[in-house]
């Protein structure tokens, strides 16, 4: 497994106070399932007499080499030379293979989950329809809103799906509801961190 110039660097911190690596790996968890949490990293850094920016770069590069490992998907044996290369004491590099054995599936599902290529928005069109009159008709009318959404390949643009759709107003209020708890969610500290680690480290 290649390990980059960079987080080697980043993992030095953790080489030189490998006595901490057991908490640090906690941290790299909680990281990966609520995000980072600044609160922590400032005790951390107090009590370890650095800057918090150096506990959270810490905890962002064990996240990353998990990653690494998961993606590679080495074997325990590989683990271990690869850890022993880092400069890691054995009994330390025992916690970090503990991680690996235990958090696997864990970070693999969260890399899939990033890496995941799903169409993405290209144009939306819509129509309101309404029956403004009838003899026939003994009760109130419900207008409908009918709309093509097109979504476009991420790996050919000029391939689109169109996907029709038709609904009453209250519920296109209701999905509007929805897609805007998404994006925020999506815009989220969380979200954005475990993604710029998952970015930083794809050689693309």
């Amino acid at each position: 497994m290649n390990i980059t110039d960079d987080l080697r660097r980043n993992l030095a911190f953790l080489i030189e106070q490998s006595h901490v690596l057991p908490d640090f790996c906690k941290l790299a968890i909680d990281y990966l399932q609520k995000g980072p949490n600044l609160k922590i990293y400032s005790a951390a850094a107090q009590k370890l007499q650095v800057e918090p920016k150096i506990i959270r770069s810490s905890v962002e590069a064990l996240l990353n080499f998990l990653f690494e490992c998961c993606k590679n998907k080495l074997s325990i044996e590989d683990l271990k030379e690869t850890i022993s290369s880092l400069g890691f004491p054995d009994e330390h590099g025992t916690v970090l293979c503990d991680l690996y054995t235990l958090k696997s599936q864990e970070i693999s599902d969260a890399l899939i989950n990033l890496e995941l290529k799903l169409p993405e928005y290209h144009n939306l069109e819509w129509r309101f329809e309404a029956q403004i009159a009838s003899r026939s008709l003994l009760h109130q009318v419900i207008p409908l809103i009918t709309m093509d959404l097109a979504l476009a390949n991420t790996s050919d643009s000029s391939k689109l799906e169109h996907v029709y759709l038709q609904t009453d107003p209250n519920n296109l209020l209701h999905l509007a509801q929805e897609l805007e708890i998404a994006l925020r969610e999506g815009r989220s500290r969380h979200v954005q961190s475990v993604a710029r680690i998952v970015e930083s480290k794809d050689p693309s």
